[in-house]
């Protein structure tokens, strides 16, 4: 298929004896900055671009999105152009009602194995989003609201679960990053004020609510305007 592209390389590539410990290493950041919105819609990618920009050769570069394209994360359509693909009534669908099954039960089954010192980060990694919010730094709340999420539900120690999430977040962060980028983030309700407030009593309802809420208002405004970003 697409990813065929990457696998065929000429002369000018370097790198094919690289540790696989640096192919991870490409792999896991290009897979943030999809996460993260810092890779966006409608911007074409290229090994050569990347493999410049991290400092690599194009072998790491060509692995990491062979990988993201098997999951779904970006579209290989030849060796110079990947895009992240486009957002569809239909896929929009699909990972909303993914997120709404997967994401609130996570975080209930994590509840009892936050103790106080993971609240304490929880609620620092909080702090830093309402700067965020204030000042509209969308990528900073990005990275905040990537991370409040993921320290909630890898406290549950279910490594599979949270992989299977994470595979989620991979398709729809580049399109809230454009979606945060032109109505900002002003108007955001913190849902993770309620979710701090539902972990320090112990409400595993109150939780649940507060990240089915948390996951609605972003999905919502993907829905709303996001259809004709890529």
């Amino acid at each position: 298929m697409m990813s065929s592209a990457l696998a065929a390389h000429g002369p000018e590539d370097e790198g094919a004896d690289e540790a696989p410990v640096l192919h991870a290493s490409i792999y896991e950041e290009l897979r943030r900055r999809l996460i993260t919105g810092k890779i966006v819609p409608g911007v074409g990618l290229s090994t050569r671009g990347l493999a410049a920009e991290l400092g690599v050769s194009q072998m790491p570069v060509r692995d990491a999105l062979s990988r993201l394209a098997a999951e779904g994360a970006v579209e290989i359509r030849s060796k110079r152009k990947i895009v992240v693909p486009s957002m569809t009534p239909e896929r929009f669908d699909d990972l909303l009602h993914c997120r709404m099954l997967l994401e609130p039960d996570a975080a209930v089954q994590a509840l009892p194995h936050i103790g106080p010192a993971a609240l304490r980060t929880l609620r620092e990694i909080d702090a830093g989003m309402d700067i965020a919010l204030e000042t509209g730094d969308v990528l900073a709340y990005m990275e905040g609201n990537f991370s409040f999420h993921f320290h909630v539900y890898r406290a549950a120690s279910q490594p599979i679960q949270a992989q299977l999430i994470e595979s989620l977040w991979l398709r729809f962060g580049p399109f809230m990053r454009v979606v945060y980028g032109r109505f900002g983030t002003a108007n955001l309700i913190d849902q993770h004020a309620l979710a701090l407030e539902a972990i320090e009593a112990g409400d595993g309802d109150a939780l649940r609510k507060a990240i089915s809420g948390d996951i609605l208002d972003g999905m919502g405004l993907i829905g709303r305007h996001s259809w004709a970003v890529a």
